[in-house]
């Protein structure tokens, strides 16, 4: 069996599993801290003392963060970037960044360049390379002391030669130069796919500094053994990966307990409502995997279209602030956060928290329950009420199908949660406190293929089949075992409007650690 340590670091608490194949030894639930990496110390402290395991023994650790995310949300820790896109003459009425919030364009710099350049949907050239202005563009770059440059070309993911020589050009004339291209990481669509490099591109400084300090919080925790991150697609990227691509990291939180909400349950269809300190996060579960969403996704008020999990957010967790009276109550979407043992009634704090009012109900024992004795019980009553009803309206939302299935509640705060959502019975497995430390560490390997076809001189079934290739070759290049994969995801669109008999084809395959053979 392989011993695996998940952790899974949250706005409000960072949680740890110590898993022996299927079975979890221990899990533990930490307050996050500031700098992040204290509380993950704390947190890789506790479990692996309750869990009663050698520090040697452990085969393998999982890491889900929301640092990436929060550093776009936050506007901080971005590097200016060169947002280079290859289009012109078309395109040029949209520049890069058209849509984007003024504050976060002037916190990369608002550095924007329009080349000729791109190909047609069938791989044809738009107009060549523009090379000589690709190198005064480097020279602008250099002046300007900018590290970081995000290549877009018109239909990149179907031919991505212009953007490999364009970044060429630029590492050579520009030295030490990092250079995204949107062809690795978003799917057909050119803004929210340029976007997303220019999103990645900002955030390189900050995710090699990130994994450099998850290398030494466990080396000095005396673990040597290899570590990963988790994406948003349930899967997992190795250190190297996550210095190029730390957007793939967006929303890996909530996948991350769909993933183990799937796991400590056994199901793999369900609702799965994830409730935090700070918020909860509703998504579906299809074959054990998060539903991705099929459309753009806003992040920090950025439309991007890389994968993301179809997940809805409300302001509700342990930690929400609870306002009012019984007639004139609110609850959330404020939340007193990570700050919860100092501001909450039931730890000697002066706000009302939705953990007071479960503690008030005797719906869980925390803190000193006689310090919510006094609570008037028609204010319990109502904000029970308008806790469920928050709920059932996510629950509905996040429904596509009117057949009745269960709800998995996962979270430290899924105490809050009645025992029946909409009619739908709801479920709490064992070790639910931690179900994204689980998801964490039992995540695996995938391949993934998301690009238009011509059928002209092709069958359907000929293009599915190099479409399936590809991803199951992408997943062995991550590192994943040949002899495990298995396709979770298989779709192809036609698309009417193109010429050609084109049809959109989407393949994903997942697949165990190959590094875990042994």
């Amino acid at each position: 069996m392989v011993i695996r340590l998940g952790i899974d670091v949250g706005g409000t608490n960072t949680d740890a599993v110590i898993l022996d194949g299927r079975r979890v030894l221990a899990g533990v639930k930490r307050m996050t801290t500031e700098d992040v990496m204290t509380g993950i110390s704390e947190a890789l402290e506790a479990v692996i003392a309750q869990a009663g395991v050698a520090r040697d023994a452990i085969d393998v650790t999982m890491i889900g963060t929301t640092h990436f995310t929060n550093a776009v949300v936050e506007r901080r820790a971005l590097d200016p970037v060169a947002a280079i896109r290859l289009g012109l003459p078309a395109t040029a009425c949209l520049p890069p960044m058209v849509d984007w919030p003024e504050d976060l364009i002037a916190e990369v710099g608002g550095h924007r360049y329009l080349l000729h350049g791109g190909y047609e949907f069938d791989g044809r050239e738009i107009a060549p390379l523009d090379e000589d202005g690709l190198l005064k563009v480097a020279d602008d770059i250099n002046s300007k002391g900018i590290r970081a440059a995000a290549i877009s070309s018109v239909f990149s993911p179907i031919n991505r030669a212009m953007e490999e020589r364009a970044r060429d050009i630029l590492q050579e004339r520009c030295p030490g130069l990092a250079v995204v291209m949107s062809s690795e990481i978003g799917r057909i669509g050119l803004l929210e796919r340029e976007s997303a490099a220019i999103m990645n591109a900002s955030l390189l400084t900050l995710s090699d500094q990130t994994v450099s300090a998850f290398g030494r919080a466990l080396s000095e925790a005396g673990l040597t053994c290899p570590f990963y991150v988790t994406q948003n697609d349930g899967t997992l990227m190795a250190a190297d990966m996550v210095r190029r691509f730390p957007v793939l990291t967006f929303a890996s939180g909530p996948t991350n307990s769909m993933r183990g909400a799937a796991f400590l349950t056994g199901l793999k269809d369900a609702i799965v409502i994830d409730i935090g300190g700070t918020t909860t996060d509703v998504g579906a579960l299809q074959h054990g995997f998060p539903r991705q969403a099929s459309s753009v996704v806003d992040v920090g008020g950025v439309r991007t279209n890389f994968r993301m999990p179809d997940v809805f957010s409300i302001g509700l967790g342990g930690g929400t602030r609870v306002d009012g009276t019984a007639d004139a109550l609110a609850v959330g979407p404020r939340s007193v956060g990570y700050r919860l043992t100092q501001e909450a009634l039931v730890f000697g704090g002066n706000t009302l928290t939705c953990t007071d009012i479960a503690v008030a109900a005797g719906m869980t024992d925390i803190g000193d329950a006689s310090l919510v004795a006094g609570l008037d019980p028609a204010l319990v009553t109502a904000a029970r009420a308008r806790i469920a009803e928050m709920l059932e309206t996510a629950v509905e939302r996040t429904r596509i199908s009117p057949e009745p299935m269960p709800v998995i509640a996962v979270g430290g705060g899924s105490i809050l949660a009645p025992d029946s959502i909409g009619g739908l019975t709801v479920l709490r497995p064992e070790n639910f406190a931690v179900a994204n430390a689980v998801g964490a560490a039992i995540a695996q390997i995938s391949g993934e293929v998301d690009r238009i076809f011509s059928l002209e001189s092709r069958t359907r079934d000929e293009c599915l089949a190099d479409a399936e290739a590809e991803a199951r070759a992408a997943a062995i290049a991550a590192g994943a075992r040949e002899d495990t994969l298995e396709v979770i995801e298989r779709e192809d669109v036609p698309l009417a409007y193109l010429p050609g008999n084109a049809t959109r084809i989407h393949v994903k395959v997942v697949g165990e650690m190959g590094a875990l053979d042994a």
